[in-house]
């Protein structure tokens, strides 16, 4: 019998450090110790969290372990305070363990910002990296987008008229251009957010759920806001918002043969009038409140920080490197070249535009 043995770390957003040291026959979990700086009362509790997991599959979703964790503890009935960290946060961590989950220090990771390009080259850019990265010609990149054309770029699944205002694309000469993850209509002119895609392996959210792997991926995110004064945090699927309101999104496409996009958009300084005169907004997501409500979904970062858009990339690009150690690189023209040839075959095609009509 071969034993193996793992570990992994797992910080709760807004809570405490989780570890797990793991020991597998490859088939279940035949030891395990976990640790952190979480706080557990009874201390009893404590010394059944290892016992709970010992047997379990490796294969154990985080459902199966969860039961396993509160059958466990279900005796210290309502004088179980965990604070800090829950059951789902441990099953998390061991998941992360047994699948051997890789960490953002584990790449050599390199960091782009800009060149300014158009907003649709900046779109196929996303499949081209992906692709580049996917195939082993590029490292694990973070790059951060500048463009100064006026664009909305909407989900992969949106509808094209039921996310957007014919005349208000025509009276603004909007280019409408559908990106290849899902999620929601960015309304982007030139400045007005800041934008970033992120292209990596995806053992990086080995072990996590869809919403965590969110979350997890933009830590850093929310670290670098942190230090710019502005108090965020993650509101699941894939927002990020503040005590003074939504500051921006993400959205994810994953390829089946193991690569992951990741990106996000957060708002800096857009015109709210303008950007209901685009976007429908969606009745769903602002009920029956009107236009009022819309604007208040947008709250720029300029306001917040007092800090000018390129202070902001600046600080968030410090941030990723001070963490993860990355290098400072470029859009090769080949990839260059590349993403202009999507453009002509994809992106600037109506049959891609509008392939949900």
């Amino acid at each position: 019998m071969t034993v193996e043995n793992l570990h992994a770390e797992h910080k709760v957003t807004g809570g405490k450090l989780v570890v797990a040291d793991v020991e597998t026959d490859g088939t279940a979990i035949t030891g395990a110790t976990i640790s952190g700086d979480f706080f557990l009362e009874p201390e009893e509790a404590f010394f059944d969290i290892a016992p709970a997991l010992v047997g379990a599959s490796v294969r154990a979703d985080s459902a199966e372990l969860v039961r396993r964790l509160d059958a466990a503890l279900a005796s210290h009935g309502s004088g179980l305070q965990m604070h800090g960290f829950t059951t789902a946060d441990i099953a998390t961590v061991v998941r992360r363990a047994v699948t051997k989950a890789a960490n953002f220090s584990d790449f050599d990771w390199e960091v782009i910002h800009g060149p300014v390009l158009p907003s649709r080259i900046n779109v196929a850019l996303d499949e081209v990296l992906l692709t580049e990265v996917d195939a082993g010609r590029r490292r694990p990149t973070l790059r951060f987008w500048e463009w100064e054309d006026r664009a909305t770029v909407i989900g992969s699944f949106q509808s094209y008229v039921n996310e957007l205002r014919p005349e208000g694309v025509e009276k603004y000469g909007v280019d409408v251009i559908r990106r290849i993850s899902g999620g929601g209509a960015m309304f982007m002119e030139g400045g007005n957010c800041v934008t970033y895609s992120m292209y990596v392996p995806d053992s990086i959210i080995a072990g996590l759920d869809y919403a965590e792997s969110y979350a997890f991926l933009d830590r850093w995110v929310i670290a670098a806001l942190g230090d710019l004064g502005v108090n965020a945090w993650y509101v699941p699927i894939n927002d990020i918002t503040s005590s003074d309101g939504k500051i921006g999104g993400a959205a994810q496409r994953r390829l089946t043969s193991g690569t992951l996009l990741h990106h996000a958009t957060m708002s800096y300084d857009i015109d709210a009038d303008r950007m209901v005169e685009v976007l429908r907004i969606g009745e769903a997501k602002i009920s029956d409140k009107g236009v009022r409500s819309a604007k208040k979904r947008v709250d720029p970062l300029r306001r917040q920080t007092g800090a000018d858009r390129q202070e902001i990339i600046a600080t968030m690009i410090d941030t990723f490197t001070a963490r993860y150690g990355a290098a400072r690189g470029e859009v090769s023209a080949a990839e260059l070249a590349r993403a202009e040839e999507l453009v002509e075959s994809k992106f600037g095609t109506e049959a891609w535009t509008h392939r949900v009509p």
